[in-house]
């Protein structure tokens, strides 16, 4: 029991990181009901965007000025292939049977790591991620690295702002319209194509700040990071509900603490000491949405369509 505010404390670090991409899946089903299964690599290229902004500053720049213009390349890059996927990839294919976009959205995802496995030199070995230099920190009896900082204060802050937006700006109340009827948000005047495009942007934006967070936090990108953080991530949005942005984030937060605590403690189950480790939490995670989907198959919070974004 004395290790349970450290594994609580890892659990809400990933789970934050699950929920901010979670919420670019959630959002673009919320809309055009499409399974985004490349959002995982939009997550991954906004990782090599911080870095490739990282190598082109001067060495001698403290990190702690870099980051912001590392967080800023990196939602631009994931922003823009998030645009683009939906403008070249998606939007041709919106009438057709479900079954083509999710086929082509595997496609782009595979496009997308052979295209950084080619663009960076010794694109199969993991890139060093820059790190905070100094000791952890204590907090509330948890040890947390300098570079977990940044999650923690950047998943509230997103959560909030995109909370404002959506209920508080046209484009917000646009988009919860066309959410709940496209058919006469576009009759009432509404661009919907802008708005498809805007959730594209700022779910990929999301997925960029936790990807600069997954850098600090392993001091790693490598071009399959993408696949497992986003099979993770989408398995939160449905954990937590799909189409609730905060149901993702909740999900998230669900996921992460299960996984830290089943790794921590399900060796000590008697009988249960080869289930246990690093090396079972994926099938955990998954053990956990299986139950959520048998016992509450629309998810923690279910789909409020007022919620999507």
């Amino acid at each position: 029991m004395s290790e349970l505010p450290q594994q609580l404390a890892n659990g809400l670090i990933l789970g934050a990181m699950y929920g901010l991409i979670a919420i670019g899946y959630t959002m673009v089903y919320g809309i055009v009901q499409l399974i985004n299964f490349a959002h995982g690599e939009m997550f991954m290229v906004g990782g090599f965007g911080a870095l490739s902004v990282h190598l082109a500053l001067p060495a001698a720049t403290p990190l702690a000025l870099a980051l912001p213009a590392m967080l800023l390349g990196g939602i631009a890059v994931s922003v823009l292939v998030g645009v683009a996927a939906e403008r070249f990839a998606y939007r041709p294919l919106r009438g057709a049977p479900r079954l083509a976009p999710l086929i082509t959205a595997i496609g782009l995802s595979l496009a997308l790591q052979q295209a950084v496995w080619r663009w960076y030199p010794d694109g199969k070995q993991a890139r060093v991620f820059p790190q905070f230099k100094g000791g952890a920190l204590d907090i509330l009896g948890a040890t947390v690295q300098r570079g977990d900082l940044f999650v923690i204060v950047a998943a509230p802050v997103c959560m909030i702002a995109l909370g404002l937006f959506v209920g508080r700006t046209r484009s917000g109340r646009a988009m919860q319209a066309t959410a709940q009827d496209p058919d006469t948000a576009r009759l009432m005047g509404i661009n919907t194509d802008r708005i498809i495009v805007l959730a594209f942007a700022i779910g990929a934006a999301f997925a960029g700040v936790a990807a600069v967070a997954y850098g600090l936090r392993t001091g790693e990108v490598q071009f399959r990071m993408g696949f497992i953080m986003g099979l993770k991530a989408f398995t939160a949005a449905v954990l937590g509900g799909i189409g609730n942005v905060y149901g993702a984030m909740l999900g998230g937060l669900v996921l992460g603490v299960a996984e830290a605590l089943a790794t921590a403690y399900v060796e000590e189950i008697p009988g249960m000491q080869q289930f246990g480790g690093g090396a079972w939490k994926d099938v955990w995670a998954f053990v956990l949405l299986i139950l959520v989907l048998l016992l509450r198959p629309q998810g923690l919070l279910g789909e409020r369509v007022a919620d999507r974004a």
